[in-house]
């Protein structure tokens, strides 16, 4: 059914204490109702902007209810008051004109807010837009669905044309892991995800703040600024407006790429790129500026990640075994499994530069399996040989804690080579033991195997820890026992640590030990077992079995 101007005036006249005007071209200005005052009721002008929003065609609908939570979310006495920034907001929608006949028009606020930032009321202009206005709109609507860049470039130009002094920046972002939604959610609610996300940026960016869909889940931002701390306030701007769509749980990544020439804009966007996927993968951090060397740590990111499969085929990875030392006896006790990268034509690569981006990806999984291999293979040649076997401590990742499948390959690895299970210790990070990691804990426990508190002292929950641990052995973290042994009062803290621990029935590893004064005052204050440079670097297995065979002979 056709709906007059007059309709739709009636309900913005229903608007309490907002002033409302409307401006044509046949009859310029008119004053739509005579309301002054404070807003003191949130819900009247929710209710008639919500009944305005029917006349609005479907295809707006998104972009105006976006319009409207972004007022209604400043109003003085909302619950979930979010001060609005800017003094003004606009919209642009299609309206009934009558006769079923839909017009653009522009509802444009100015907005008075008190002392906290409380809007207090709002001057709304409701205009049509003329044919250049129109053409500006659709304009930046095909802009949005342009893979190419040219035509935001070439817009983006007009922009700046407008500000030539001011200093401008790109703005990337997407959805940190994007698959997993249309995975979880269907491509459906993806697509309507990245729909809402494009009406967002209709109603939160300004005229001068141009904006497009890249590829995919990938939007980009110009903007000016004056300091970074603008660029910050923009992105949080951004990020409280477009998290929480129907409620569903969410991660925006920003990257911001610092413009210097506009003839070369694709290389900012680049940059802003770069900077984006730099930490896509990091849950700490969701905004990142380039900088210089940025780009070339990607791609050392790319060259380890291409190669990576590969590596583990060619058997690549090597592991290297740190001997354990009994300070008393001064005799090799156990061993740790550390693993080394052995890149043809590039040597060592340090595991600084490996490790942490396969625990990101997911592939440390893989080169952890690995690993345990080679240590239940090393114990089982001991043992043909007739030696007895000293145990080999290998780690286990956060990510099999979670997932519950790694008990079946480790109780399977320690069949196959037919070896006690008291002779592959399983060694977790002290940050590891929290809930989500529990249960995979309690199943090694119940499985038999003997488990060691990895970097003990390197965290914040150190103490706590110990009084309901399921661990059997504790390693004292090196930069803890660096820390506190230079001085006496730092002695005593590591004193009475170890004494507590062994009082509790747990023994004790001390790692990082550099010097024989360290040795001998751990071994004073109960701890028997080190490892460190005082006794031996990490080495190859060959290298631990000539040192074992020498302790041998000489035990003999």
């Amino acid at each position: 059914m056709a709906v007059s101007n007059e309709e739709v005036f009636d309900v913005i006249r229903s608007m309490q204490n907002v002033l409302v005007l409307y401006w044509d071209h046949a009859s310029g200005w008119k004053v739509l109702n005579q309301n002054s005052g404070l807003l003191s009721q949130k819900d009247k002008a929710e209710n008639a902007l919500t009944e305005l929003a029917e006349y609005v065609q479907e295809e707006d609908r998104a972009t105006y209810q976006v319009f409207v939570r972004k007022l209604l979310s400043g109003m003085k006495g909302s619950r979930d008051f979010v001060p609005i920034k800017e003094d003004r907001v606009n919209v642009s929608v299609h309206m009934n004109a009558g006769n079923d006949v839909y017009t653009y028009h522009e509802a444009e606020c100015y907005l008075l807010k008190d002392e906290t930032g409380a809007i207090v009321r709002m001057n709304v202009v409701v205009c049509p837009l003329d044919a250049e206005e129109i053409y500006r709109m659709q304009l930046a609507q095909s802009i949005t669905n342009d893979r190419s860049p040219a035509m935001f470039i070439r817009v983006a130009g007009e922009v700046v044309k407008k500000n030539p002094g001011a200093k401008y920046a790109l703005i990337q972002f997407d959805v940190a892991r994007f698959k997993v939604i249309n995975e979880l959610y269907g491509e459906a609610f993806g697509d309507e995800l990245l729909n809402y996300f494009l009406e967002s940026l209709k109603v939160i960016c300004n005229e001068d703040q141009l904006y497009a869909r890249l590829t995919a889940d990938v939007f980009m931002i110009l903007v000016s600024y004056e300091t970074n701390q603008d660029i910050l306030d923009f992105i949080e701007t951004l990020n409280s407006n477009l998290l929480g769509y129907k409620d569903i749980t969410y991660r925006l990544v920003y990257g911001v790429g610092f413009v210097e020439d506009f003839k070369n804009l694709r290389k900012y966007g680049d940059r802003a790129s770069t900077a984006r996927q730099s930490i896509k993968n990091n849950a700490l951090e969701y905004i990142k500026f380039y900088e210089e060397g940025l780009g070339s740590t990607l791609l050392k990111t790319k060259d380890v990640e291409d190669h990576m499969e590969k590596a583990l085929q060619n058997r690549e990875f090597i592991m290297y075994l740190q001997p354990k030392y009994s300070i008393l006896h001064d005799k090799m006790v156990g061993a740790e499994a550390l693993v080394r990268w052995i890149r043809p034509g590039k040597g060592i690569i340090p595991p600084a530069e490996f490790i942490p981006m396969f625990e990101k990806n997911g592939f440390v999984t893989k080169m952890d399996a690995f690993i345990w291999e080679e240590a239940c293979r090393t114990v089982r040649s001991w043992m043909d040989k007739g030696i007895e076997p000293l145990p080999i401590s290998v780690n286990v990742s956060r990510i099999h804690l979670k997932s519950g499948l790694f008990i079946t390959t480790l109780n399977n690895l320690v069949e196959q080579y037919k070896i006690p299970k008291k002779c592959l210790e399983i060694e977790i990070t002290e940050t590891a033991e929290e809930e989500d990691a529990g249960v995979g804990i309690d199943t090694l426990k119940e499985n038999g195997f003997t488990l060691l508190m990895d970097d003990f002292g390197s965290g914040y929950s150190s103490l706590n820890t110990l009084k309901d641990t399921q661990f059997d052995v504790i390693k004292i973290d090196r930069e803890f026992l660096q820390d506190f042994i230079g001085s006496k009062r730092g002695q005593t803290i590591v004193k009475h640590t170890i004494q507590m621990t062994r009082s509790i029935g747990l023994d004790l590893v001390a790692e990082g030990v550099e010097t024989k004064e360290q040795a001998e005052f751990l071994s004073a204050c109960g701890c028997d077992t080190a490892q460190g440079f005082y006794y031996a670097k990490p080495m190859t297995v060959d290298e631990f079995n000539a040192l074992l065979e020498k302790q041998l002979k000489e035990e003999r």
